[in-house]
């Protein structure tokens, strides 16, 4: 059975940093671009970042760029989403998403395979 499982989301004070993790089961995340999305309350899904399958080129939205990164452990068939200095506008959940598209994108079209999502609000 295919499927993504995200964790790592909580409470944070603005300025914090959390981990989210993209573990999948039934197949194995090298060979998928993965992407990771956020929906806050009352708004669209967004795109916020992702890692292609085959030279591992990034990309990460303007309202994110040089607070978060992203990468794999191919060992841990698991993707991260490191988030630093986080603002209450991060507030959301974050889904990861999976597809055989070799490229990074963050067009939800293009993922087939999505995670239940991991709750990240950033309060004091």
């Amino acid at each position: 059975q295919v499927q993504l499982v995200e964790s790592g989301g909580g409470l944070v004070q603005p300025g914090g940093s959390l981990r989210l993790s993209c573990a999948a089961s039934g197949f194995t995340l090298d060979y998928y671009a993965i992407g990771w999305f956020r929906q806050a309350p009352g708004k669209e899904r967004e795109g916020v970042s992702c890692i292609s399958s085959g030279d591992g080129s990034t990309y990460f939205a303007d309202s994110v760029k040089s607070r978060f990164t992203i990468s794999r452990d191919n060992a841990k068939n698991t993707v991260y989403l490191q988030m630093n200095s986080l603002k209450p506008e991060d507030t959301a959940v974050y889904y990861c998403a999976a597809d055989t598209y070799p490229l990074c994108t963050v067009s939800e079209l293009l993922y087939g395979y999505w995670g239940q999502g991991t709750q990240v609000t950033v309060s004091s």
